[in-house]
């Protein structure tokens, strides 16, 4: 009898002992799987950078304007208030600067034309003082050039526009950014004066509704 209990208790504690293995390595493979997924999902993320930030000189930055009608065009600059530009190591990333619009200036230096447009008519400065541009995506393209997306801020409306752009470093350290043609459609910020998309019948007083901006933000760290 004793020898009888003796078997089962030695088979129960065997069986006790087999079971434990095979759990102890089912979960050392568990845990050497999910160390596998760890470290092959890892090497498929990117790092995270930290953007280094440039702060624009308004000083030595310029932005300028042109605006067309049937009968000629009319050209100026803006003052710029602030800005700061955003890079991981050489490649532009983000950014944003805003535009001083009680500044606006006509190159004729015609008191009535920058009246006009700092009124309701045109840019309501008034009420809007400044504009905002925020980078939203940068595409990179051959040597020195980018395709830059962002959204355009005027008179608290906001829209989308896309232009080419070149960025160049500097001997100093300092980087220059600059974007000889981007078009604004200024309908798209409720500006209608004169347009003929709103207004058919306006004639030869038409201004287009697409105005020019050339920029060129300098930056340092």
């Amino acid at each position: 009898m004793i020898y009888l209990l003796l078997n089962v208790s030695k088979g129960r504690t065997l069986r006790f002992i087999h079971h434990q293995i095979k759990y102890n390595m089912k979960l050392k493979f568990t845990s050497l799987a999910l160390l596998l997924v760890v470290a092959v999902s890892s090497a498929f993320i990117a790092p995270a950078f930290k953007a280094d930030t440039y702060k624009v000189d308004v000083s030595k930055s310029t932005l300028s304007w042109l605006g067309k009608k049937v009968t000629g065009s009319h050209n100026g600059s803006i003052d710029l208030k602030s800005g700061t530009l955003l890079f991981n190591g050489k490649k532009l990333a983000g950014g944003t600067f805003t535009i001083d619009m009680t500044s606006i200036k006509d190159a004729d230096k015609s008191a009535n034309l920058e009246k006009h447009l700092k009124a309701d008519d045109f840019f309501g400065s008034d009420q809007f003082a400044t504009s905002t541009f925020v980078i939203k995506k940068v595409t990179a393209g051959s040597g020195n050039a980018v395709n830059i997306t962002g959204d355009l801020t005027i008179k608290g409306i906001t829209s989308a526009i896309s232009f080419p752009a070149t960025v160049v470093w500097n001997a100093d350290g300092s980087v220059t950014t600059t974007a000889d043609k981007v078009l604004v459609d200024r309908t798209k910020y409720g500006i209608k004066f004169r347009s003929k998309s709103i207004f058919p019948d306006v004639g030869d007083k038409m201004i287009y509704d697409e105005f020019e901006l050339s920029i060129k933000l300098v930056a340092k760290k």
